[in-house]
């Protein structure tokens, strides 16, 4: 079975890479492949569109690790990327215009060109089906690129020499290309084949992926007065946003509706489970210890030496609720807070109570170690502690999958998309809202809220730099969204892009760092326990592992909010100006093609 597996994957292997082996504008696929024998029965189908699926997933490390929540609000790291350094990025220096950037469209590209082969030799069903998956997957991978460039090219054929358009022309209006996304997704939902599997495409993922699009878009388009590539509003000329939230709500409307999928009942086995809990794991990437498939992501999170030291914020721990509904305070011992809390604060964060196996295969108490974590909080929502550098002789592997689409994120969706059109009802509250409230988090009371929180009404209001009226419902949602969501794929960075909230990334609740643990006076003076260990906060660094260093807020030193004791702020500037909606257009693709343009507010370098 090994041995048949492994063929299957080679030959896959084989035929993508002779669709991509050579600069995406200028190879000639024919000379490599014979499309026209190839592209001719159900079989070749199967085996191209399986080797795409291999290439559209996203990483285990990008899921889990590397998406752009690690440089957000909610998570401290020891560094930030060169994007958010104050002064550092710029176009000379930026990527993800290369012709590699480019191969996979070109490789789904390919295969509408040349699939007609088809046609006579599969039932139109067939057809369909995968013709939905090759247009679920370009939907897929130019929307990515929009949201990085906003306009750019909207590629449909394989490009040839003779495209000058495409290779010498202007980039293409965002609104026609998401347009033509739009057209995808609606037919991928249309055609792809109702079967449940968190591998293949089906209906159920295009309808997923379509929910989380048009939302996105939708809100873009909502809370950015201007299309971000040109600086001018808006034209109009295409779906408007309350059209893409129509749609995000029709599309996640019918998967409910289809009860296909739950809330998995334990929501840290959605991200520490061997196998993915197919109950609500929509599309995901798994690993295979026998054929070697497996990732570092648990090291990454719990080594002094190869991680970022990413720490969960106070204000990413603000969001979670008390059991019985209510926030909770922000001035409390991270020894006690914990307690009555939703559910998904200890299956996110290092909470008392918690087990890892040492070496000996003993069980004993999980204490934190502050060289893993810039704010005294420690991420746990990917750690296998089996798999850590935690324990004596402990492996840098993991073997957890990671979901890339699910159905919780199709409830908040559902959720936002009808509060924005002013559509949100009781009944659409408790079977989203409401229901992840209490299946994952364990909340007794999750009614539709009446009154606005103040905390988060500050949070997304107070001092930024596009304030917008938000009503509790919607503050609500955006809580929501930061407790299911977090350090998965990027979520949090995409909801602030959408939301035009990027300078709270800079800013962080009127802080020059980000915000972590709460040190009371007491613990101050004398330390703390937890977990079975003693902690202190001192001007000397005795122990690195439980001793945080209070300097002075110099660049990258700690220091505490009221002086002698309060918040612990790991101080560091980070840099937010709107143009950072956009990356610029590099300055090795304006060599190419000196008609691409720039996005506004960025300048050639």
């Amino acid at each position: 079975m090994k041995k048949t597996i492994i063929n299957i994957i080679c030959c896959v292997a084989a035929i993508v890479s002779l669709a991509s082996c050579e600069k995406f504008f200028t190879r000639v696929p024919e000379d490599k492949f014979d499309a026209a024998q190839f592209f001719a029965s159900e079989t070749d189908l199967i085996y191209y569109t399986n080797g795409l699926i291999d290439v559209a997933l996203p990483s285990f490390e990008a899921v889990a690790l590397t998406g752009g929540d690690r440089y957000t609000d909610f998570c401290g790291t020891r560094d930030s990327e060169t994007y958010l350094q104050p002064g550092k990025y710029n176009s000379s220096i930026a990527t993800g215009w290369a012709y590699s950037n480019w191969g996979f469209l070109r490789q789904v590209a390919y295969m509408l060109d040349n699939m007609e082969n088809a046609k006579g030799n599969v039932s139109a069903e067939a057809y369909n089906h995968y013709e939905g998956v090759a247009r679920f997957f370009r939907a897929l991978s130019t929307f990515n690129k929009v949201k990085t460039f906003g306009d750019c090219y909207w590629i449909d054929h394989v490009v040839s020499p003779a495209d000058s358009t495409i290779l010498y022309g202007p980039r293409q209006d965002r609104e026609f290309i998401m347009h033509k996304v739009a057209e995808d997704l609606q037919f991928a939902c249309a055609n792809c084949r109702e079967t449940k599997s968190t591998i293949y495409i089906s209906r159920y993922t295009a309808l997923a992926l379509a929910s989380r699009i048009c939302l996105f878009e939708g809100t873009y388009r909502k809370y950015h007065s201007v299309n971000p590539s040109t600086g001018k509003p808006w034209n109009g000329e295409y779906e408007s946003a309350e059209d893409f939230l129509r749609m995000a709500m029709d599309y996640s409307a019918e998967l409910v509706d289809k009860g296909a999928y739950s809330l998995h009942s334990n929501f840290r086995e959605l991200f520490t489970s061997i196998k993915l809990p197919t109950d609500e794991v929509i599309w995901g990437r798994s690993c295979n210890e026998e054929l070697g498939v497996a990732h570092k992501v648990t090291y990454k999170y719990c080594s002094t030496t190869s991680s970022l030291s990413y720490g969960p914020t106070k204000d990413f721990v603000m969001n979670f609720l008390n059991l019985d509904g209510t926030p909770a305070p922000g001035e409390v011992s991270v020894t006690k807070e914990f307690q009555n809390r939703d559910k998904r604060l200890a299956a996110t964060i290092l909470a008392p109570g918690q087990k890892k196996t040492d070496a000996a295969g003993k069980s004993v108490d999980f204490a934190p170690d502050f060289t893993w974590t810039t704010t005294g909080y420690i991420w746990i929502k990917w750690v296998m502690p089996q798999y850590s550098p935690m324990n004596e002789g402990g492996t840098d592997k993991s073997l957890n999958g990671v979901p890339v689409l699910r159905y919780g994120e199709v409830l908040l969706n559902y959720a936002e998309a009808a509060e924005e059109l002013g559509l949100m009802t009781a009944d659409i509250w408790n079977k989203t809202i409401g229901q992840l409230r209490k299946v994952h988090g364990g909340i007794s009371s999750a009614p539709l809220p009446a009154s606005v929180d103040p905390y988060l009404w500050d949070y997304y209001t107070k001092d930024v730099l596009h304030p917008t009226s938000l009503s509790a419902v919607n503050l609500e949602i955006r809580r929501e969204r930061a407790v299911e969501l977090t350090f998965e794929e990027g979520h949090r960075w995409d909801d602030l892009m959408r939301w035009n909230l990027g300078d709270i990334v800079e800013r962080r609740y009127q802080h020059k760092g980000w915000r972590g643990i709460y040190i009371t006076p007491e613990e101050a003076a004398s330390g703390f326990d937890f977990q079975g260990r003693h902690y202190t906060v001192s001007k000397t660094k005795t122990s690195n592992e439980t001793n945080y260093k209070i300097t002075t807020p110099d660049d990258k030193n700690h220091t505490l909010s009221n002086g002698s004791y309060g918040y612990l702020i790991y101080n560091y500037r980070l840099e937010w100006d709107d143009k950072m909606y956009l990356h610029p257009i590099p300055v090795t693709a304006a060599n190419v093609n000196p008609n691409l343009g720039q996005n506004e507010g960025w300048q050639w370098l």
